[in-house]
């Protein structure tokens, strides 16, 4: 099919070689899980388990809250040793609400679990609360509730879907192995999701390093003639939804709109492969596919993890380290978060765990810019981030907002390609906390104030009220002086 081209981007070594040829394998059960209750974007999952209850594999223990949520379910059977507070899989290391489940060994399923025999005889309502009831989330690495996203088709007019078949991250190769293993039933999934938009054509896009996969994706996609596959030339960041939907018809997204805005929904294929899971045989999402890489790793892998299986877990299975890493990062080298460390548990959105040394990571000195503008003809969203790294470092964030900041995808295209070795990224996520964080003091302040009005216009209406009863009681002690001044009067008139 026909590709549009996009601006910028980069061809950083994708170093895929390093894991792409191992298959999947199961991580044997770990003593313990720790199982965030935040696994995805919006309100955290409240606990629905206590100390000591056995739980069967699939059990809910945490129900999602508020429209933009996910539930949270056992990843196997045990005994939930407390819900209190464990380290996050974030670079802050901060505690959060947290189970802790010892698995039985049995992994066994729970009774309730029970699919579809035609999923296609559902209508989409239902499909997307089957989805949702899974705690299926975005598993590219956005963790978007994947049911808020089928119910999209209520707002939009969607016409296609997209699968982000891309994984344009260096060292990543989990997506790649799982279409290459599972494409059948990751395209069920796909025609499940598209069911449920009622969206009419249907696109994979694969980039061209993936030959296996292609080859096994467009074998399982010919039962279906809605859908065709994109053979995508290998560019980061080609897997940017934006960039990608570009790329495959053209059109480019609102500026802070979404995909939906232009009639396109984008999913991830490991979200489809959970879809149907789900819907054919009730599963709830509990695993996920994840790349152990790196130059540190003594043997990379693609394992399948279950959630709240604690990082090191995986590192031992995969041999430990060939020497000590510089540093230990979630996801991919371009956009990924650091470790604090590897007691923190795996999630739905942890894709990868990369150990790289210090040969692999750019820890050079950061020197003045030179303006040689490689991060302008590198960023795949047209800015300039040499000015906005000025701007934000004269601390003119305001300034920086202008220039384009809020549409900066935090791909680190610019960062790659910098001579001076300037914290580019760094730069921009600083800023936008800081512009989020003035936007909530701004709101916070906004809504004290409408309190406080709120609060004053409710006592002046007590004391008006009070007032006018006040003033009726005058009134009518008025009236009844004056009734028995006529009274008396009348009466003395009578006496005379």
């Amino acid at each position: 099919m026909k590709l549009f081209r996009i601006r910028g981007g980069i061809h950083p070594d994708d170093r895929k070689q390093l894991a792409a040829g191992q298959a999947i394998e199961d991580l044997p059960l770990p003593a313990l899980l720790h199982i965030p209750l935040q696994q995805h974007i919006g309100a955290p999952a409240s606990p629905a388990v206590r100390r000591g209850q056995r739980v069967a594999k699939g059990d809910l223990i945490a129900q999602g809250q508020g429209v933009i949520s996910a539930p949270v379910h056992a990843p196997t059977s045990g005994r939930i040793m407390g819900v209190g507070s464990y380290p996050a899989h974030h670079a802050s290391g901060l505690s959060v609400p947290t189970v802790t489940l010892q698995p039985d060994g049995e992994d066994r399923w729970g009774d309730q679990i029970q699919g579809v025999a035609d999923p296609f005889a559902l209508d989409p309502d239902e499909i997307a609360a089957r989805v949702g009831a899974a705690g299926i989330v975005g598993l590219g690495g956005a963790t978007f509730p994947a049911a808020v996203k089928l119910n999209l088709r209520k707002k939009y007019r969607l016409h296609t879907l997209v699968i982000n078949g891309a994984e344009c991250e260096p060292y990543l190769t989990c997506d790649d192995r799982l279409m290459r293993e599972q494409a059948d039933a990751i395209v069920d999934g796909i025609r499940i999701v598209a069911h449920a938009l009622g969206v009419k054509q249907i696109i994979i896009g694969i980039e061209n390093n993936k030959p296996e996969a292609q080859a096994a994706m467009a074998v399982a996609a010919s039962i279906d003639p809605t859908i065709r596959l994109a053979r995508l030339p290998a560019r980061y960041p080609m897997g940017s939804e934006k960039h990608l939907v570009q790329t495959l018809t053209g059109r480019e997204t609102p500026a802070r709109g979404l995909t939906a805005d232009i009639g396109v929904v984008v999913h991830n294929p490991a979200t489809a492969f959970a879809v149907h899971e789900a819907l054919r045989f009730g599963y709830p999402l509990v695993s996920r596919v994840v790349t152990v890489s790196g130059g540190a790793i003594a043997q990379p892998r693609n394992l399948r993890v279950l959630l709240g299986t604690r990082v090191q877990n995986l590192l031992d299975h995969c041999g430990g380290f060939r020497e000590e890493p510089a540093r230990l990062v979630s996801g991919g080298p371009m956009m990924g978060q650091p470790l604090p460390s590897a007691r923190v548990p795996m999630v739905k959105g942890s894709n990868g765990v990369l150990a790289l040394t210090a040969a692999e990571t750019s820890l050079s000195q950061p020197m003045p810019c030179i303006r040689c503008a490689s991060c302008v003809q590198a960023c795949p969203c047209g800015l300039l981030p040499l000015e906005l790294a000025a701007r934000i470092r004269a601390a003119d964030l305001e300034g920086a907002v202008r220039l384009g900041l809020m549409d900066c995808i935090g791909c680190g295209s610019c960062a790659y390609v910098c001579q001076a070795n300037l914290p580019l990224v760094q730069f921009f996520n600083y800023a936008k906390g800081e512009m989020a964080a003035r936007g909530r003091a701004k709101q916070k302040q906004a809504e004290t104030k409408r309190l406080i009005e709120q609060r004053a216009a409710r006592i002046e209406a007590i004391q008006q009220a009070k007032r006018e009863a006040m003033a009726a009681r005058k009134r009518e002690a008025d009236a009844k002086k004056k009734a028995a001044a006529t009274t008396q009067a009348a009466t003395a008139e009578t006496e005379v």
